[in-house]
């Protein structure tokens, strides 16, 4: 597996992913939309893994949905998410070449299917899985995500979290004082973040996009003031010079990650402005509340009228 900089990690998922929506919109009229998780479910396919390497022995590994941090060492490895299942085959292979060393935590940063479908086969090889309780449950059953037009089945038993934390965790592994940190519903119900004080990285989960607009889950306890608000108390506890992992998207600095909170607070406040005149979602949509960051958001499967319908429907 080839390593590749930064600007070539960034396009390979993206395009393929678009490459296929673009396909699909021809058929738009005549043939009911395609979910988006099939869409990106057929892009994890075929997409090559690539790698990221960030301080010391973590590493970024991109191609499957969610990004996954690889924290290497004599111990075995610690994952934080586990991508998609049918990338397995690739991701074994960017996994092999960092190191023989089996994975024995894997930390999943909330429950969609991107980040935790790739469970029970990192559980079969011996990881420990660690996520919150609203991750817990979210898997243990069927879920449907309206937004998605799609109806997640229940996680296999051999793919559920082994270890609920209820408070932050701090523990010692590969070196590392590796900290779980707990968050107030924000993206989902069901969401934490991982930070390694000593290499001064974090992986922030769908907490952070970026370059790209995000899905927020309002079904699940998401909503784009608490998006805000965890964004925010995760940017006080960051140090300036931070390595981040966003959940899509490159690797970021914390510069980044707050012009990303500052895009969210801005289109928060112009369709909650639109929304107060008491116009309805399409005319929110039609008054393009987004234009000013489209150039640099708008290019991924979050297009710039679905984060529209995202932020108008998420304002209570």
């Amino acid at each position: 597996m080839k390593k590749r900089t930064r600007h070539a990690l960034v396009p390979a998922f993206v395009i393929t992913v678009a490459a296929i929506m673009a396909g699909t919109e021809g058929h738009a009229q005549a043939v009911k939309q395609v979910s988006p998780v099939i869409t990106i479910n057929e892009a994890a396919k075929t997409t090559p893994m690539t790698a990221m390497p960030l301080k010391g022995q973590l590493t970024m590994l991109s191609g499957s949905g969610g990004n996954i941090t690889v924290l290497d060492s004599h111990e075995g490895k610690l994952l934080v998410d586990a991508g998609i299942a049918v990338s397995r085959p690739r991701i074994d292979v960017a996994l092999s070449e960092i190191s023989s060393a089996p994975p024995k935590y894997l930390i999943n940063t909330h429950y969609h299917w991107d980040h935790t479908d790739g469970n029970p086969w990192v559980k079969e090889e011996g990881a420990k899985i660690i996520a919150t309780a609203g991750t817990a449950k979210r898997l243990s059953v069927a879920t449907h995500v309206t937004m998605w037009d799609y109806t997640f089945p229940k996680m296999a038993k051999d793919g559920m979290p082994t270890e609920i934390v209820k408070t932050d965790k701090t523990f010692r592994f590969g070196g590392q004082t590796v900290e779980v940190r707990l968050l107030t519903p924000s993206h989902t119900d069901t969401d934490l973040y991982v930070v390694f004080k000593e290499a001064n990285v974090a992986a922030l989960g769908d907490l952070f996009w970026n370059g790209v607009y995000p899905f927020i889950d309002n079904e699940h306890g998401g909503g784009i003031d608490g998006m805000i608000s965890a964004d925010d108390a995760i940017l006080a506890k960051l140090d300036d010079d931070v390595v981040l992992v966003p959940g899509h998207g490159p690797v970021g600095t914390k510069k980044q990650f707050q012009d990303f909170r500052n895009m969210l607070a801005a289109i928060r406040d112009n369709v909650a402005a639109l929304k107060k005149q008491g116009k309805t979602l399409d005319e929110v949509i039609a008054a393009k509340p987004t234009a000013k960051y489209d150039a640099v958001y708008g290019q991924f499967v979050i297009t710039p009228d679905f984060f529209t319908r995202i932020v108008y429907e998420g304002l209570k």
